[in-house]
């Protein structure tokens, strides 16, 4: 297992693994920011939260 760790910080200190990982973090700050997918993570953490009784009533 040791040696599939080494390889991932190896490809992830590589040019190409450094582009690809900027390339998603621009993909993903860009879902983030779009309102229905704010939505959607909104709704579905109400759900999970009230669901467990950790949800706040009169917010």
């Amino acid at each position: 297992m040791a040696s599939l760790f080494t390889k991932l910080g190896q490809l992830a200190n590589s040019p190409r693994g450094k582009q690809a990982i900027q390339q998603v973090t621009e993909k993903a700050q860009q879902f983030a920011k779009d309102p229905k997918t704010r939505a959607k993570i909104d709704e579905a953490r109400r759900r999970f939260q009230g669901g467990r009784g950790h949800g706040t009533s009169g917010h």
